[in-house]
């Protein structure tokens, strides 16, 4: 499955919060969602059907609405031989404009993961409870829980802990018999803790070192065995440089794996943090300077730094939403430009105080986002959660950048 990019991410969220506020008269919203196994003519022959079967609405304006909704999915369908790999989910339908005036509406999504089952549904708000959630973060952690008695292993992918195998070690306990008797099992003992460690490690490379993405592999277990695991290097070199940390844990089954994870919690939050604060740190280490160092923000500064291949860094917050909006208005046919968070805002004419009509979407994140490729600008996202994130729109407009040479 391929993953999406940071922009795709951001545009899927911000076409999912617009869609979220939206709601119309009856049931004038279409939600329809395609799974990639099923055929694209399979689609547009159950929506042909819905058509015929809509002329039964006895709302002459639902009717309309409704009928319209398909036309245009149905139009958009014949873009596609084929569903894309995740499928495709279709968000369509008329809201209410107020006095008795409706607007259409259209969003087209590839899910980042795919879409389950076939779904068609009507009504006033739209269905988007399948693709909730779907951003959530899924990356991959080994996870090893361990003592001299018992180890598992498992996988944590996103909030899914994925049990591999449960092992009893068969080492013996320690007896109290004294002498050379004593010291001889002791060196049983050990040389039979020494190959359960072995047959753990075999395992945990064969299942971790398959897996490319791996992000890093926590251990953990109720005692120092953990820790000696570790420190004795009996995993693979390339899985021995990806151990995060050491955890205590009381357990060492499949509950010891639920147990792991909550322990690591604030480790793996942290991960993502450092990264953030790293990156907002350099920024401030920038701006600190009498001359303001190699550091750019503000919309208009950021967008002139980057047309000229200035720009190292960009950052943007996650939660930057400004787009630009061109209206023509359907009484006068005045034209006007405006900025807006989403594109779903009632605008009125300037001159007939009609609620205007959107011709054009242009997301600034998206625009800038184009011109940092053609220059070989990095894009870094910074979570809109944490204490960075939020210093970014609070100071900066969500929007800065760290730059390559000095620009006036």
């Amino acid at each position: 499955m391929t993953e999406l990019t940071e922009l795709q991410k951001y545009e899927f969220r911000r076409s999912l919060e617009e869609v979220r506020k939206l709601s119309g008269r009856g049931t004038e919203l279409i939600s329809l969602y395609i799974p990639p196994s099923r055929q694209i003519s399979d689609v547009a022959s159950y929506l042909r059907n819905e058509y015929s079967q809509s002329s039964n609405i006895k709302s002459a304006s639902t009717r309309k609405n409704v009928q319209a909704a398909i036309s245009s999915i149905l139009s958009r369908l014949k873009n596609f031989r084929n569903p894309p790999e995740n499928g495709l989910v279709f968000f369509v339908g008329h809201r209410s404009v107020g006095a008795d005036q409706t607007n259409m509406i259209q969003f087209v999504l590839e899910p980042p993961d795919p879409v389950p089952t076939f779904i068609y549904r009507c009504d006033s708000n739209f269905y988007t409870e399948p693709i909730e959630g779907m951003l959530v973060e899924k990356e991959t952690y080994g996870l090893i829980v361990i003592d001299r008695s018992e180890a598992t292993l498992g996988y944590l992918h996103g909030k899914r802990i994925v049990p591999i195998k449960n092992m009893q070690s068969l080492v013996p306990s320690k007896h109290g018999r004294g002498g050379q008797s004593a010291r001889r099992f002791e060196r049983l003992i050990e040389i039979a803790a020494h190959e359960y460690y072995k047959k753990v490690a075999d395992i945990a490379n064969e299942a971790f070192l398959a897996e490319k993405d791996l992000k890093g592999i926590l251990v953990g277990g109720p005692g120092p065995t953990k820790d000696y695991f570790v420190k004795s290097e009996y995993l693979h070199y390339e899985l021995q440089k990806k151990i995060l940390d050491t955890f205590d844990t009381g357990y060492t089954d499949e509950y010891g794996l639920k147990e792991l994870v909550e322990k690591a919690r604030e480790a793996l939050k942290d991960l993502d943090l450092m990264r953030e604060k790293d990156l907002m740190q350099k920024l401030f280490e920038e701006i600190r300077e009498p001359d303001g160092g190699l550091s750019v923000y503000g919309e208009d500064q950021v967008r002139n730094a980057l047309m000229i291949g200035a720009v190292d860094t960009l950052i943007i917050s996650e939660d930057l939403r400004r787009l630009k909006l061109n209206l023509t208005c359907p009484s006068c046919g005045n034209k006007q430009e405006v900025m807006a968070k989403d594109s779903t805002a009632d605008v009125k004419c300037g001159k007939c105080q009609a609620i205007m009509k959107v011709d054009e979407v242009i997301d600034l994140v998206e625009e800038l986002h184009k011109v940092a490729a053609e220059n070989n600008t990095s894009v870094e996202f910074i979570s809109g959660e944490s204490e960075e994130g939020e210093l970014l729109t609070k100071a900066f407009g969500g929007l800065a950048g760290i730059l390559r040479f000095r620009v006036n």
